[in-house]
């Protein structure tokens, strides 16, 4: 939190220098599955920009849109639960309304929960921002005979208050409203307070008095700062360190107030004060709230309650698994549509004619094998982005993109939640688990939502180790369909060993187990409109970023060849594979899973195809490949996430771990007989 002048940074976005016309500043917050993203895509229907938030890895998205005349910047800000961060995300978002000085904060909450969500906007408000809270997914809260009453709880809290369904754009035109009328008011927020009691009031007036002019400096309000200071946020404290030396009288006051009120308290501080705010934002809610007709429990809510427990939430995750990744996408997705587009689109009617023209006008042979070789940019490279990748990954996105607006992930999470502490995560991680699925360098990025270094560490290592990407899992699937016995034990072999790292890694490293809070969106039927739209975004994403590395992968495969580096690398990886088994060839398959890992299972599908594998070896491959050390792309943001030291170590380490599992497998069925795959 930096330290800014309240007149240099106020909220009606006038700083100096600044021009009447320039856009205002709009910050959408809330905690997650509250239905931000889709009222952030109702307001802002335009050009959408993600980019990661200055000195940060976490990415912001951002928009604009014009009204009456009026142009305004809206910011999506991570989701957060309070004003106290604990992550990165909810770090990032306290400092977009705090020190981006936004002209507006509109505070997105589910209208069925406003007793558990009320607290965060009391903070906000106490905050000294202008705050604008909307109750969203008022439709369903109907359904259950909620009915809050939005005029009243404007006048108890002193905000305007908008009841909105952002999914069918109910309650847009009246927030495009608030926001334009709280914009150009400029006049202060409303700084409704909460009374945490005597003692504690009595140290935050003296925790002011200290300093009056310090506080008042900061772009939050006073009150607000001094709460932060006696509850030890990690940015108060740096900036009281800065502005008051070890040992300054000031310094000591400060810290004599904190230990005198900790000391006073019967509970934890924070403790108190989560009680404060939770009482008041309960005995609002009980006021504003009409309790209307409530449906009984239908098939949803109990579809819900059936997901989470465990004796019926396990085989519905393996229902969704088996149809919806293995059948789907891995049977229809990577066999069906993937032996058609390479066998006949690309076997008859593209790669035969394009490499007779090119070897028709280009007469040198090196110069031709960039282009339609072995290992060429249009003979392999295209083939591999368009013919057995792309149709892959969009049946895994379209997958996802239904799970994600069901709200299942969530109560995944919960499901998992107390297998997930055993290998010393939470239920969290099963975000970036599940998007490991999609893609692990996707997820490495997203394993900073995690609260703890230790979480983050462990997580980071299993998506390197054994969370496959769609493409990756696509082809293995391809490979193994034929086989269900072979596909079995390959998801035991990976399963156990995700199981068993992450067990050792929670001995190993130091840290405390985490808690684990996350909010259940209601069960919908997604709408095909949001579904194909998620689809085509992340397919966009794919061709930008994924499909450029295939072809940019051939171009230097084809350069390491005719330079003889990759003959020299291939050279020394054919020991360590023969040792389990391979054939020497196969070291190129493994060369080329560096480069990306759905890359070299390509490769190991063209080897089968070829029938140069037995089953043994087949399984042994899809093994270790699923093993290796991740692609060059995650180990990049592996490095700039978690450092040179934990990117090369792990790599290392799980170098070792593929070819002594690879091995060991390689020995016990060589050992039982090819005959029982």
């Amino acid at each position: 939190m930096k330290c800014c002048h309240r007149g240099d940074a106020t909220h009606n976005g006038k700083t100096e220098g600044s021009k009447e016309d320039a856009p205002k500043h709009v910050a959408i917050v809330g905690s997650p599955n509250v239905g931000k993203s889709s009222l952030f895509g109702q307001l802002s229907k335009s050009y959408v920009t993600v980019s990661n938030y200055p000195g940060t890895t976490v990415d912001v998205s951002k928009a604009a849109f014009t009204y009456n005349g009026h142009e305004y910047q809206l910011t999506d800000t991570p989701g957060m639960y309070s004003f106290l961060p604990m992550t990165e995300d909810e770090k990032v978002s306290r400092r977009i309304i705090t020190e981006d000085a936004p002209d507006a904060v509109v505070h997105v909450v589910d209208a069925k929960k406003l007793g558990e969500m009320l607290p965060l906007t009391l903070q906000l408000i106490e905050s000294g921002l202008p705050v604008i809270l909307v109750l969203n997914i008022l439709d369903e809260a109907k359904e259950e005979g909620v009915f809050p009453d939005t005029e009243q709880l404007s006048r108890e809290l002193g905000v305007p208050v908008i009841g909105a369904v952002s999914t069918t754009g109910e309650g847009m035109n009246e927030l495009r409203e608030a926001i334009a009328e709280t914009v150009s008011r400029g006049t202060a927020p409303s700084l409704r307070q909460v009374n945490y009691g005597s003692l504690t009031e009595d140290a935050l007036l003296e925790i002011i008095n200290v300093d009056a002019d310090f506080f008042d400096s900061l772009p939050l309000s006073p009150r607000s700062a001094a709460l932060l200071y006696l509850r030890g946020d990690e940015e108060m404290e740096d900036l009281i360190a800065e502005n008051y030396p070890e040992g300054s009288s000031q310094r000591r006051a400060l810290e004599e107030i904190r230990q005198r009120l900790h000391s006073q308290l019967a509970e934890p501080l924070d403790y108190h004060i989560a009680v404060s705010q939770k009482e008041q934002a309960e005995d609002i809610a009980s006021r504003v709230v009409n309790e209307g007709p409530h449906h009984s429990a239908g098939f949803r809510e109990n579809l819900s309650r059936a997901m989470i427990h465990p004796l019926t939430g396990f085989p519905i995750l393996f229902v969704i698994l088996y149809f919806g990744v293995y059948q789907f996408v891995g049977v229809l997705g990577a066999q069906t549509v993937v032996d058609y587009l390479e066998g006949v689109v690309f076997g008859e009617y593209i790669n035969p004619p394009v490499a007779r023209l090119f070897e028709a006008v280009i007469p040198w042979k090196s110069l031709q094998e960039l282009f339609v070789g072995e290992f060429g940019v249009l003979s392999l490279g295209l083939r591999y982005a368009i013919a057995l990748v792309l149709p892959i990954v969009g049946f895994f996105f379209l997958v996802f993109s239904i799970v994600e607006d069901s709200g299942y992930l969530p109560r995944l999470a919960m499901l998992l939640d107390r297998t997930l502490k055993k290998i010393g995560l939470s239920g969290r991680a099963v975000i970036p688990l599940v998007l490991g699925l999609g893609c692990d360098t996707m997820a490495t990025m997203v394993t900073r939502t995690l609260p703890t270094n230790r979480e983050r560490v462990i997580s980071t290592t299993l998506l390197a180790l054994a969370v496959p990407c769609s493409a990756q899992l696509g082809v293995i699937f391809a490979l193994l369909g034929g086989s269900p016995l072979m596909a079995l034990l390959w998801v035991c072999i990976i399963g156990g060993l995700f199981l068993a790292t992450g067990t050792v890694l929670t001995w190993i490293l130091p840290g405390e187990k985490s808690s684990f809070y996350i909010e259940l969106p209601p069960l919908r039927i997604p709408r095909l409109k949001n579904v194909l739209v998620k689809v085509y975004t992340r397919l966009t994403w794919y061709f930008k970023e994924v499909l450029p590395m295939f072809l940019i992968a051939s171009v230097v495969i084809w350069a390491g060849r005719i330079t003889y580096v990759f003959q020299a690398v291939i050279s020394a990886l054919e020991y360590p594979v023969q040792w389990i088994g391979m054939p020497a060839d196969s070291a190129k398959v493994f060369l080329f899973g560096f480069f990306r890992r759905d890359y070299g299972a390509a490769g190991l599908f063209d080897m089968n195809q070829q029938g140069a594998l037995s089953n043994v070896q087949l399984l042994v491959g899809c093994v270790v490949l699923t093993l290796f050390v991740p692609c060059i792309a995650q180990f990049m943001i592996t490095i700039k996430e978690r450092g040179w030291k934990i990117a090369v170590t792990t790599s290392a380490c799980i170098l070792v771990i593929a070819f002594g599992v690879g091995y060991i497998v390689n020995s016990v069925l060589t050992n039982i007989g090819e005959g029982i795959l």
